[in-house]
């Protein structure tokens, strides 16, 4: 076979490849039986806009397969030209189609391009899902402390979901409520008898308002009792006054110790001047005798 042949039959394989590259026609007829309305010409546009035509087409085909119509090729190429998860975005709205949801398609891709799993975060709607909150400390209005252990059993709420706060949010809050709960108990066995009265208590504050979640129930799983709190701060206030009242005798002893001192002063003091008086006595006599005072009379 000549050289030349050989050179031309490459040409037109080469030809015919770049040709059905840019043309995708098994595509576009799979697209077709598929029951998908999309242009043949869409399709060579979207190599030039550097959009992949197969994962629109195959997008577009789950969807008709499902009932989901909302949803045309220039939207999925928008979403993807954002960064969007098209696949995710579309398996979501099936489930939540599947289990009557409200979910639209403007939804869907506003939660993805938020950067949240949009298909997760339908999963959870579908099927609740449990957050463990972790130990929670209190005190009770008797000064024992407790500790409990909680489980928040929630659901996404798909309208709150962006812009929604997440998980530590609740964890914080149901803490808070727990808490709250020990404190106004005025006695700890009122806990330990009823926790499910904590919940109760939880459940009515809306913990969950401007969160990503909606909780359906908070189950007490676990309380425990800890140290005697109010015991403890009684013994602290006591050793507390006791250095008080050690620390005010101290200060009266020293009080009285320079009292002491002072008048041991004035003593020695009041001695001195008895001395310097019997000092003069002999003088004074020499002076009289002198002056022959003893001898007028």
């Amino acid at each position: 076979m000549p050289v030349q042949l050989l050179i031309v039959i490459g040409l037109v394989i080469a030809a015919l490849w770049l040709l059905l590259y840019i043309f995708p026609i098994n595509l576009w007829i799979t697209a077709v039986f598929s029951g998908v309305k999309v242009n043949l010409l869409d399709l060579v546009f979207m190599r030039f806009r550097k959009v992949p035509p197969q994962l629109i087409v195959n997008s577009l085909i789950l969807a008709v397969k499902a009932g989901i119509k909302d949803v045309n090729s220039q939207l999925l190429e928008t979403h993807f030209l954002a960064s969007g998860n098209i696949m995710s975005v579309i398996k979501a709205l099936i489930v939540a189609d599947k289990a009557n949801l409200s979910l639209t398609f403007k939804q869907a891709t506003a939660i993805d391009l938020a950067g949240r799993d949009v298909l997760e975060a339908v999963q959870i709607s579908v099927t609740p899902y449990m957050i463990i909150v972790p130990s929670i400390t209190g005190v009770s209005g008797d000064g024992i402390q407790l500790l409990a252990e909680a489980r928040v059993t929630v659901r996404t709420n798909l309208k709150q979901l962006v812009g929604g706060a997440g998980e530590e949010t609740i964890k914080a809050r149901v803490g808070q409520g727990i808490i709250s709960r020990m404190g106004e108990a005025t006695n700890y066995r009122i806990i330990l008898e009823k926790p499910e009265e904590i919940s109760k208590h939880v459940l009515r504050g809306g913990l969950d308002a401007g969160t990503v979640y909606e909780i359906l129930s908070i189950d007490i799983a676990d309380v425990n009792i800890g140290r005697n709190i109010g015991a403890k701060l009684q013994i602290d206030q006591a050793m507390a006054d006791l250095e008080i009242a050690n620390a005010k005798a101290e200060e009266r002893r020293a009080m009285a110790v320079a009292l002491e001192q002072e008048m041991l002063a004035e003593i020695q003091k009041a001695r001195a001047l008895v001395i310097e008086a019997e000092a003069e006595i002999p003088a004074a006599l020499s002076g009289a005798y002198r002056k022959g005072q003893f001898f007028k009379n």
